[in-house]
């Protein structure tokens, strides 16, 4: 007699995909609150993230 093979686990749910532009909605900068805490996101002059605290 053969054993089969458990089936795999199922795949863990695909974390939510936001763009920048989506998120930033035209600013440079977006305000996140977060558990209480506020957090800016910012877009510099080279185009690249900042979170901040």
């Amino acid at each position: 007699m053969t054993e089969t093979a458990p089936p795999p686990d199922p795949l863990p749910p695909q974390s939510p995909t936001l763009t920048s532009e989506a998120l930033l909605q035209g600013a440079r900068e977006a305000v996140i609150l977060h558990a209480g805490e506020v957090y800016r996101l910012r877009l510099t002059s080279k185009d690249k993230l900042i979170l901040t605290k």
